[in-house]
């Protein structure tokens, strides 16, 4: 049941993000395909994007985008933007094997908010790199994964 609300709540999470975020710009927004809809434990994907304000903060949302073909109720990410490494869970259903996200023609995209206020350290270049931290060797049923990098507005 924890799991459930927890689940729940980091899809609100997103929803919202996405959705407050009508006010705000989209600095990068980019999705990459997996090839055969079959993640390699192995394969990075990497999200090469540049930063033009650095006094401003940011929302950064990881998309997945998934079939109904996926295997799991959650997913292990491991991120890396060159200065931190992190290793976030999230859910893709629920208990009762319910998709969260937004449904559509057969698959899910589910948002998952990576920072709320992000804060570069200056302009530039920046990367991302995302690789699953599940079990399998191939990973079934993920189609494509994003990211959105939004400027948030004054407060």
């Amino acid at each position: 049941m924890r799991r459930a609300i927890m689940g729940c709540k980091l899809w609100v999470i997103g929803v919202l993000a996405l959705f407050s975020s009508c006010s705000h710009d989209i600095v990068y927004s980019h999705f990459t395909p997996i090839p055969s809809d079959k993640w390699a434990l192995d394969s990075v994907v990497r999200f090469d994007y540049s930063i033009a304000d650095a006094e401003a903060s940011y929302r950064m949302i990881v998309n997945v985008r998934h079939s109904e073909r996926y295997p799991y109720q959650n997913m292990w990410l491991f991120v890396n933007n060159g200065q931190r490494k992190d290793t976030i869970e999230f859910y893709l259903a629920d208990d009762r094997g319910q998709w969260l996200g937004d449904k559509h023609h057969g698959f899910v995209d589910m948002p998952v908010l990576l920072e709320e206020e992000f804060h570069f350290p200056d302009t530039g270049a920046y990367y991302l790199e995302i690789q699953h931290g599940m079990r399998d060797s191939l990973l079934r049923g993920v189609t494509d994964v994003g990211l959105e990098i939004i400027r948030n507005g004054e407060k």
